[in-house]
């Protein structure tokens, strides 16, 4: 196993996330990934994720964080693996964001795949005293895709973290993420944060095309796992 990176990058705030994910098998994502990775399994599936949130106060260590820079809107699409180290760590499929100088920095300094898109994120409440959340995007980048995420979240829940060896914990709490240069190498990077805490969602309903836009499974059905956390701050170390 790799030694934890103690280094800083820099430091940012993941808020208002959902995970919704749906079991597929691990013969439509092995060809999409790198030789270097397997795709992990967990109760006989792969698992391909769908994560809208707002990407708050990200800032490099050494300034701080710039009203009308540091914040935008996210949507990634994921999955689970492991490399030729027993590594395991999360390889992104695309990466949504709705603030050009961010796409175009992780594009060239992270190696990761984002795109330009048109979202946004509302916030309200219910009769019932629900809060209903809604995520929504246009990708404006190549290829086309879009997504229309509605859910309810009983705030007045406890949020606790995932138990270990749970499907919840496989999904949620990983610390290691892979991206790819153009030159074909492949590099990781490590964040570090509380254990989130998570609640369960009540309702949820998606319309999305992100997942087949990257020739992933089109996720058609309802997902099935959803879960929401209200967020956590992050510290992120450098690729290596």
């Amino acid at each position: 196993m790799s030694q934890p990176n103690t280094q800083t990058a820099g430091y940012q705030s993941w808020q208002k996330l959902a995970f919704l994910h749906w079991r597929v098998p691990a013969s439509t994502l092995q060809p999409l990934i790198p030789n270097e990775l397997t795709i992990e399994e967990f109760d006989g599936s792969a698992w391909l994720g769908l994560v809208p949130f707002s990407m708050e106060r990200i800032r490099p260590w050494w300034f701080p964080a710039v009203p009308g820079i540091s914040w935008f809107l996210e949507t990634n699409i994921r999955t689970y693996v492991v490399d030729r180290n027993g590594v395991r760590g999360v390889w992104f499929f695309s990466l949504d964001a709705n603030k050009q100088l961010a796409v175009t920095v992780a594009r060239t300094f992270w190696h990761l795949p984002y795109r330009m898109a048109q979202m946004t994120m509302t916030v309200g409440k219910s009769s019932d005293g629900l809060t209903l959340f809604q995520y929504t995007g246009t990708r404006t980048d190549q290829p086309p895709a879009e997504y229309d995420v509605s859910l309810s979240v009983d705030l007045r829940a406890p949020a606790t973290p995932a138990a270990a060896d749970t499907l919840e914990h496989f999904l949620v709490e990983r610390y290691i993420l892979f991206a790819q240069k153009r030159n074909g190498e492949l590099m990781s990077g490590q964040v570090h944060h509380a254990p989130y805490l998570i609640r369960p969602i009540v309702s949820c309903r998606v319309s999305q095309s992100l997942s087949s836009a990257e020739g992933c499974p089109s996720l058609t059905t309802p997902p099935d796992h959803a879960a929401y956390s209200e967020g956590v701050d992050v510290r992120v170390s450098p690729l290596k």
